[in-house]
């Protein structure tokens, strides 16, 4: 895998040239910009692969930013960098679409450790020939074309689907992870809640048989998915 391409965007002058310069060390290409204004104005031959956000940037913030990034390039790392550190920045910030949060001062050495797990996300979706990710921490599936936030029975069922055989699950196993062991889904229930999860798969891609029925048996995934 080639040099993961990195992008800091930060407003401190010192900070962002003293983190530009350990990546680089390190091994990464990277570039960077003071504002979420500037990448627009960034020329470059491909989107990044990943990106380190400040929470407080002046004109457009990080949350804004991470947002647009996310929807932009869906299997992009977003690692977001802040002081502000209650619980519910926290959520704000993985609810933009961040991946990982971190409270500021950031240790490079955990700087570095949230990269390498991006970094490892990433190389496994180019490898495996992966369409979709999803995050099984915010509930949103990523893909070529968007994202959709499942609910966590949806997200359990699409992980459990990825993991299976041939992508294929039997009907009982389909309403376990719907509804739980213990309970059950009439054929019209069972199907609508299909329905409801195939139209926020459409939202990612053009491929429109994203789960399909198979007969006698349950139903069948007919992407791969990268479970994070």
């Amino acid at each position: 895998m080639t040099a993961l391409q990195i992008m800091v965007v930060e407003d401190n002058d010192e900070l962002r040239d003293a983190t530009v310069a350990a990546l680089a060390k390190s091994g990464y290409q990277v570039v960077s910009v003071s504002s979420a204004e500037d990448i627009d104005n960034t020329v470059s031959d491909a989107p990044c692969d990943l990106y380190i956000i400040d929470l407080n940037l002046p004109g457009e913030d990080g949350l804004s930013l991470s947002k647009r990034l996310r929807a932009a390039y869906p299997f992009a790392g977003i690692i977001m960098t802040t002081a502000r550190t209650s619980l519910d920045d926290r959520i704000s910030g993985y609810q933009s679409g961040a991946d990982i949060y971190l409270p500021k001062p950031v240790a490079f050495e955990e700087l570095l450790a949230s990269l390498g797990a991006l970094a490892h996300r990433i190389q496994a979706k180019q490898e495996q020939g992966v369409d979709w990710v999803l995050n099984s921490r915010t509930l949103i599936i990523s893909g070529p074309k968007g994202l959709a936030t499942l609910s966590a029975a949806e997200a359990r069922l699409v992980a459990a689907l990825a993991a299976a055989p041939s992508l294929t699950l039997e009907r009982w196993q389909v309403i376990a992870h719907l509804v739980g062991e213990d309970r059950d889904l009439s054929a019209s229930s069972l199907q609508f809640r299909i329905s409801t999860l195939r139209k926020k798969l459409t939202e990612g891609s053009d491929q429109q048989q994203n789960i399909v029925a198979v007969r006698d048996k349950g139903y069948r995934l007919c992407f791969r998915v990268l479970v994070q």
